[in-house]
């Protein structure tokens, strides 16, 4: 039998949850003009949750209330808590996409949150709701440079300055780009494979230099391999010319003299922005040993916030039909280019992806059967002077000369890039 004391207590914790409840769901039916002058007052005399609890209130009468949202969304992003910001900034953005205030408080959270890649796309969306402005367009040029994409802002940054010359905003901006910006790139990559059986470790070293320019970037390489007992050097070229806003193109070329490489390597491969954060991508690679093999390959891409998706398909054709593989690809950027994690997935071969597992014999083993994982961390320090990267990736391929038959690989490689002016 249950005691009196025990059915008092909980007699009197339901009535308790009872009023609380209550009191959660009375209806506002204050002064909106009041009650958001005396939040304003208690948010600027670090009262903010008060603050808050207050306008959240208010909005539950008066979801259309846009001043009172913004505010509400500002006091968040003050705190440090821009997803909730974020969730106000679109509800205000949407309901009222003139209002630039509301866009530029938007873009400024997305910038305090290190999400720079939201940052630039929204504020090109703003830009085509209010060209030529010039706070919306530092704001871009700022999201460009925090992308590592600094010929790009120098860019837009000399176009706001050519008409507004008198915008010291803009000039400072410039100046301060022109001393810091760093065009110049020297890197070094050593890999390592390491095969369950039959083969002995095989090593791969890469030394680069790379220049961006106003038309595009251009990278040297030199490729050192030793496999199978022998040592092979290749040198390559690639470039990445800007055709028209929009669209680029990547252009690459090698040679080689070394059963390790290919002979002469060329390919080539349009790019081509779409909205929605889209880009496609469609080219081809020739590789040229004792025969010559052709891959045709393309490429889907979505950014989406500081995230990047890819899937990337390649066809080679042979006299035992087409080869096809294929791989996807996922990026979580952090504050720029250089830091971020990624993960890969892909089946089949390609001699593209895979050249350096490859030998004069490649056009017979492009069918091999293959599943591979890799993951990577990238990384910047010194004020993004110095980046650094470490991959890891496991591989299960069939073996070349007995078909049926599997071997694990283990790639480890590392990389380091010095960036100067």
């Amino acid at each position: 039998m249950i005691s009196k004391p025990i059915i008092k207590l909980t007699i009197l914790f339901t009535l308790t949850c009872f009023f609380q409840m209550q009191a959660q769901v009375t209806p506002y039916n204050g002064n909106p003009d009041t009650s958001f002058e005396t939040a304003r007052q208690l948010a600027f005399n670090q009262q903010r949750k008060q603050a808050q609890d207050t306008l959240v209130k208010v909005l539950k009468k008066y979801p259309d209330y846009h001043e009172i949202r913004t505010f509400l969304a500002s006091t968040y992003s003050w705190d440090g808590d821009y997803k909730k910001a974020r969730k106000e900034y679109a509800y205000v953005i949407e309901k009222a996409p003139q209002n630039k205030e509301n866009w530029v408080a938007a873009i400024k959270n997305e910038s305090w949150s290190d999400a720079h890649y939201d940052a630039l796309e929204m504020a090109k969306t703003a830009l085509k709701i209010f060209p030529n402005d010039t706070e919306i367009t530092l704001l871009k040029a700022s999201a460009l440079k925090n992308i590592d994409k600094p010929i790009e802002a120098q860019s837009t940054i000399k176009e706001l300055v050519a008409k507004n010359p008198d915008n010291k905003e803009a000039k400072e901006f410039l100046n301060d780009l022109n001393s810091t910006v760093r065009t110049n790139n020297i890197g070094v990559r050593a890999a390592v494979d390491l095969y369950s059986k039959v083969f002995d470790p095989m090593q791969y070293y890469t030394l680069s230099y790379s220049k961006q320019t106003k038309y595009g970037s251009i990278i040297g390489k030199f490729n050192f391999s030793r496999r199978f007992n022998e040592n092979g050097t290749q040198v390559e070229i690639d470039m990445y010319p800007k055709i028209t806003k929009g669209l680029y193109a990547y252009v690459n070329v090698g040679f080689a003299n070394t059963f390790l490489f290919p002979d002469l390597r060329y390919g080539a491969e349009l790019y081509k922005s779409l909205p929605h954060s889209l880009e496609i991508s469609a080219g081809f690679r020739t590789l040229k040993y004792s025969t010559t093999t052709n891959i045709y390959t393309g490429s889907i891409g979505w950014y989406t916030g500081n995230s990047y998706w890819s899937l990337r398909p390649y066809f080679t054709p042979g006299d035992g039909g087409t080869s096809t593989s294929a791989a996807l690809n996922y990026r979580k950027y952090r504050q720029n280019a250089d830091n971020y994690i990624s993960f890969v997935y892909s089946m089949g071969i390609s001699p593209e992806v895979n050249q350096f597992k490859f030998d004069a014999n490649d056009a017979a083993i492009i069918n091999l059967k293959t599943q591979r994982f890799n993951v990577g961390y990238f990384f910047s320090t010194n004020k993004d002077k110095n980046a650094w990267g470490a991959q890891f990736d496991v591989a299960h391929q069939e073996i070349s000369f007995d078909p049926g038959n599997y071997f694990w690989i283990y790639s480890l490689s590392v990389s380091w890039n010095l960036k100067f002016k």
